[in-house]
């Protein structure tokens, strides 16, 4: 399992290249050969960015679906639009795909989000607007999701 830590701010040129910032392609470097897998968020504008030995562990859970069931079918279907592979060049650069570029929003000013074992590719306005959002609910948040989690004890 990755663990990645940091938030990056980088630039993306209107055809969708970036070149990742250097302290998180050096974290990247255990999984940068298997190549990477760019998805669509479910909760939000941005776009997931899966190591592909994190993608092979979630699509493991997904196709333990029963596929006779029209809700499960929906949601894969729903969950695997504009899922895209992707590797990172030996200079660190990767494009991002027109439609995924387009449903992030994304402009010049992006921001690169470590999301334990992802990678979330933000607009830069857009992250900054999300983060000031959850401010001030954030202390009921952390309770409701970690509070009485028991694992911890």
């Amino acid at each position: 399992m990755v663990n990645l830590i940091g938030t990056y701010e980088c630039k993306i040129d209107a055809k969708g290249r970036l070149l990742l910032p250097s302290a998180l392609k050096k974290k990247l470097l255990p999984v940068l050969e298997q190549g990477f897998v760019l998805k669509r968020s479910v909760f939000q504008s941005c776009i997931e960015m899966y190591p592909m030995q994190e993608w092979n562990v979630l699509m493991a859970r997904i196709n333990k679906l029963n596929r006779f069931k029209k809700k499960n079918n929906d949601f894969i279907r729903k969950f695997t639009a504009g899922v895209k592979e992707i590797e990172i060049d030996a200079s660190g650069r990767l494009l991002v795909p027109k439609d995924l570029y387009a449903f992030a929003g994304l402009k010049k000013e992006i921001v690169l989000s470590s999301a334990v074992n992802i990678v979330e590719i933000w607009d830069k306005e857009k992250y900054e607007k999300v983060i000031e959002d959850v401010g001030d609910d954030f202390s009921d948040l952390v309770e409701e999701v970690m509070g009485d989690n028991h694992e911890f004890e």
